[in-house]
């Protein structure tokens, strides 16, 4: 894997890394059925054009890879996502093969994640989700202008649609799940769980021409639309013998960091998509984080009282993530909240104290242009956290 020299690999397959809603990090076997594709999208490595090597893995060899892994510890389930083989049918009823054969025939208990085809039909995609814990369809990009450019023969309506059938599936078993539960007869069996985990899908950042603001209402709709549970950005990276119509270069990661803070602010802070952009700046301020960046454009919802402010003000202060909210709220129930409660409680004290009055505090020494406090808050040269990331994704700490 690593060469001739060294340990491990960096090509971006195999074993990756997820984190579940509850904090726990897991690890899955991320594979393709095949990098082949009878598509020919401009940004994909494994597009019909592409003059990468081909491979193609059985559904039995997928079987005996997943099952040896799953039991030497390796692994903790499966994302399986496959190039578009003959047709979608053809892929998709290979998909579902290898995830009912893991569960029928050897009482795989492991997370399973597949990948859906937004053409498939919905016999398969019912298949796919009564054996996978997520399914997810890709969007790839946000407009399908964008896709008409980079890929024109997806088309975002039918993206769109598949996914709205994804979700009603989703719903009409959890009705299902409820009235099981209603019945009193012991010997009831249940209905059987679709897509327990949901739906999700992913988002190129960089290979075209899209802003943040572009990007960000798209996840919203998506969320609110089609009741997705998440919404993946991936930086674009670029690609052998590319399209002159790409970037040459791949865009900074950091944007891609700053579309998932803005993205947990929309779905946990309260946040809309439209209030953390502008029409004359339309992408994310990539030197500060877009809870920060809100909160220094509109000083003027500031300073909250921390004794006295509803929730939903709270969540707006820039060092202070949705635990340490509820914290609060708990808090000043027994007793006005002071600085020594801050510190208590752990939270950004540097970054919230020019946005908050507590019993012992107020920050009227704080009056500084947004310019001043910009720069004292958040200096250009600090040290990155090494577990900043993950206690934010665990936590929502913003």
């Amino acid at each position: 894997m690593g060469g001739k020299k060294g340990l491990g690999s960096t090509d971006g397959i195999g074993i990756c890394h997820s984190y579940t809603p509850d904090g726990r990090c897991v690890s899955l076997l991320k594979v393709l059925l095949t990098n082949y594709c009878v598509y020919d999208c401009s940004y994909c490595v494994n597009r019909r054009s592409s003059t990468v090597r081909r491979a193609r893995f059985s559904v039995d060899e997928v079987i005996r890879i997943t099952l040896d892994f799953y039991r030497r510890n390796y692994i903790e389930g499966l994302f399986l996502s496959s190039g578009i083989i003959q047709s979608s049918d053809y892929t998709m009823e290979h998909l579902v093969r290898v995830a009912k054969t893991l569960r029928v025939e050897h009482g795989f208990q492991g997370y399973i994640h597949l990948k859906t085809i937004p053409e498939a039909s919905q016999e398969l995609i019912d298949e796919a989700g009564r054996w996978a814990d997520r399914l997810s369809i890709n969007v790839e990009l946000p407009t399908q202008k964008a896709l008409d450019d980079l890929a024109p023969e997806k088309q975002l309506v039918t993206i769109r649609r598949s996914m709205n059938r994804i979700a009603e599936r989703i719903s009409e078993s959890r009705e299902e799940g409820a009235a099981s539960k209603k019945r009193d007869a012991p010997d009831r069996s249940k209905p059987p769980v679709f897509a327990r985990a949901g739906q999700s899908t992913q988002m190129i950042i960089g290979a075209d021409a899209s802003t943040d603001a572009t990007i960000l209402n798209t996840a919203t709709s998506l969320y609110k639309q089609q009741r997705l549970r998440r919404v993946y950005y991936s930086a674009f990276s670029p690609i052998p013998s590319s399209s002159e119509i790409l970037p040459p270069i791949a865009p900074p990661l950091l944007r891609e960091h700053r579309l998932y803070q803005a993205d947990w602010l929309v779905r946990f802070y309260g946040f809309e998509a439209h209030e953390l952009t502008t029409p004359n700046s339309p992408n994310l301020d990539l030197a500060i984080d877009p809870k920060l960046s809100w909160a220094l454009a509109h000083r003027e919802s500031f300073p909250v009282d921390l004794n006295r402010a509803p929730k939903s003000d709270l969540l707006r202060i820039p060092g202070l993530g949705v635990r340490n909210v509820r914290r609060i709220l708990s808090i000043r129930r027994l007793h006005r909240i002071r600085l020594d409660d801050l510190v208590t409680l752990k939270l950004n004290v540097k970054r919230a104290l020019p946005f908050v009055i507590t019993a012992d505090h107020n920050p009227h020494v704080f009056a500084l242009d947004a310019l001043a406090l910009r720069d004292r808050i958040s200096p250009r040269d600090a040290q990155i956290d090494l577990f900043g990331v993950r206690r934010s994704a665990v936590s929502g700490e913003l």
